[in-house]
């Protein structure tokens, strides 16, 4: 069987690749031979995870708060001068949400926007001139099913999400002739720790798996389309057949959407 070589010695930023989606990306582009700079803040994770990587050596490990925007252009110059270049950026990290909307201070609905929206958008308009220079790039935004409706427990998380995908819909069509190419990516019900990770009305973590992650798409297989969706340069990708249908059913039939939804777990 012919290797893929897609993907070998590409230079890819991934954003929250020490758990979940980010983590399982990193290993399995790793496998197809692409160069990686890994952030989140967690770095003790993220040195772990590399030295477990096939090629350790190929790869970079660099600090990223997503709360800290001011600090991303001086980043992305480093990883510049280190790599010349970044043919794909993966915008993955984030944070996700368990909590009622009415108790929910707006101070959590900011930080979740800020974390998710203003920094994730922050990080891209300090790559895409880099991106820009040699008309060529391609910027993935790890969005959700959220992005396409609302859901119980998840009003700041899914807002944020929404707003993701109005402002990378704009800047594909505005930056579509320049070679630049975005891929939206819309995972369901996936098994990792997502929900752990979300904070609650007090903005601390949830500490819980909800059963629907638990019982969810494993991370690999997910991980597995989402790969083939960036190779094929797709503009959105949905992971996961209940999400396909969901946002099927809204858009043909919007009132047995609403009437099915509200009697779907928040969890």
């Amino acid at each position: 069987m012919k290797r893929d070589t897609y993907f070998e010695n590409k230079v890819i930023w991934i954003t929250g690749a020490s758990s979940g989606i980010g983590l399982e990306m990193a290993k399995q582009l790793d496998l197809l031979g692409a160069r990686l700079i890994l952030s989140s803040r967690n770095i003790e994770a993220l040195n772990t995870l590399k030295t477990k990587l096939s090629s350790p050596e190929k790869h970079f490990v660099c600090a990223l708060d997503l709360e800290k925007s001011s600090e991303f252009e001086k980043i992305t110059q480093s990883i510049i001068e280190k790599y010349s270049k970044i043919d794909i950026l993966i915008n993955n990290g984030g944070i996700s949400q368990r909590a009622n909307a009415m108790k929910t201070s707006l101070e959590i609905d900011r930080k979740i926007m800020e974390v998710n929206y203003f920094g994730n958008i922050a990080l891209s308009k300090c790559v895409l001139p880099y991106m820009l220079q040699s008309r060529s790039g391609q910027i993935v935004v790890v969005s959700s099913i959220a992005g396409k409706f609302g859901f119980y427990l998840r009003s700041a998380y899914s807002a944020s999400k929404h707003a993701l995908h109005g402002f990378y819909e704009s800047l594909a069509m505005e930056e579509f002739n320049n070679g630049i190419r975005v891929t939206m990516v819309c995972p369901a019900k996936i098994n990792t720790p997502i929900s752990v990770n979300a904070i609650n009305e007090k903005g601390t973590k949830s500490g819980i798996m909800d059963n629907n992650q638990r019982k969810g798409m494993p991370v690999s297989t997910c991980v597995k389309k989402i790969i083939r969706a960036i190779k094929h340069q797709k503009h959105e990708v949905i992971i996961g057949e209940e999400g396909v249908f969901a946002i099927k059913l809204k858009a043909f039939i919007p009132s047995l959407f609403r009437k099915l939804i509200r009697k779907q777990s928040a969890t």
